[in-house]
């Protein structure tokens, strides 16, 4: 369960007086086993415990959580008295090697810079438009098949499917915790309670459908998605008589900040981006209409046919939920008033309280 040969080096290289080395198994528990480690030195014998998690169920199903479990188990031992004291955060790297990244008090990720034009700006443009451009059209379709094609990659795990319902309303960047950052007297509880309970009773329903579990993205909402920008975008489609033949050429976006784990339910992903097209409507019109709507009913077109999900619309409520308390945030989105906020939830709770999403009655689920 620990590569030994790898920490016997670590061990090699921290302590330099070291002059025998004995690794041994002392215990097994439910979440994971822990190693004795002896060693003889110039100095006298000293003794350790290494301590490994096992890598599926308890939230530890990735290699961060378990990394995350073990350097709040560095910062806080030694502030509990009497406690045993913890010395280091190993990691095992892909080469075998194993090295400290223990100590740290804070961390940051080193990116890619990416060039390209995000998504929001198309909704934002959308306002003034009544149906779909050419290049609209085209880019609804292209992340369509993107979903579809990495939607295809499937994975037998009951565990990993269940922790992904599990935290869509449970984790503190999902629904709850969304909610814990609202301003209070934004929204009474009474609304909030209710959508939660709702959507911890579809956790249960949606169990049995583990066999859903796909390759996702995490986070696929329109500030993660950046298009490249195409000669000739902008093009108004005349009269939606063109074929998809007769568009632009094909589009190229680039993605951010794949979160949260990447096996799900391929509802997260869709949800994500088509809350916006509901969202940027509801703000500008107040209901979904005009380039919304037809962007809406586009991309489940798109995305049905690239993928023969037909139960897609079975399985997007606690995620809509999800992602209509992201949009209805005001901390996230200042500027959408009380009305249009309203209208969010309700379609919100709407669709909680049915079987399933029918695109057709976007507008009767904003009137609750």
């Amino acid at each position: 369960m620990i590569n030994e040969d790898a920490i016997r080096a670590y061990l090699f290289q921290q302590f330099k007086d070291i002059l025998q080395v004995e690794i041994r198994r002392i215990g097994s528990g439910v979440q994971g086993s822990g190693f004795l480690i002896e060693m003889k030195t110039s100095g006298g014998e000293k003794s350790y415990v290494v301590k490994a998690l096992l890598p599926e169920g308890f939230g530890h199903d990735y290699p961060s959580d378990r990394a995350a479990v073990f350097l709040l188990d560095l910062d806080e031992y030694r502030n509990l008295p009497r406690h045993v004291e913890a010395v280091d955060v190993l990691a095992e790297m892909e080469d075998g090697t194993v090295k400290s990244i223990g100590g740290g008090i804070e961390y940051y990720l080193l990116m890619e810079k990416v060039e390209g034009r995000d998504y929001f700006k198309d909704l934002a443009s959308f306002a003034g438009k009544e149906r779909l451009e050419n290049q609209d059209i085209e880019k609804i379709a292209s992340m369509a098949r993107y979903l579809a094609e990495i939607h295809a990659l499937k994975k037998d795990s009951k565990t990993l499917y269940w922790r992904k319902l599990r935290d869509t309303v449970g984790h503190g960047e999902c629904l709850m915790g969304v909610f814990d950052i609202y301003p209070d007297g934004t929204v009474p509880y009474e609304v909030m309670t209710n959508i939660i309970k709702k959507s911890v009773d579809w956790i249960y329903r949606l169990k049995p459908r583990y066999k859903r579990l796909s390759q996702i993205h995490g986070d696929f909402h329109p500030g993660n998605i950046w298009f490249k920008e195409a000669k000739g975008e902008g093009q108004r489609a005349k009269g939606g008589e063109e074929s998809n033949s007769q568009l632009r050429e094909p589009v190229d976006f680039v993605l951010l900040d794949r979160s949260r784990g990447p096996w799900g339910e391929p509802a997260d992903d869709v949800t994500a981006l088509t809350i916006n097209y509901v969202f940027f409507s509801v703000k500008k019109h107040g209901d979904v209409r005009g380039a919304y709507l037809e962007g809406l009913k586009l991309f489940f077109e798109e995305y049905i046919k690239a993928t023969g999900d037909g139960e897609i619309t079975e399985v997007v409520a606690p995620f809509y939920a999800f992602r209509a308390a992201v949009v209805a945030n005001p901390v996230f989105y200042p500027e959408l008033g009380a009305e249009a906020r309203q209208k969010i939830f309700r379609f919100a709770e709407s669709i909680l309280s049915q079987d399933s999403f029918a695109v057709e009655r976007v507008n009767g689920y904003l009137q609750g």
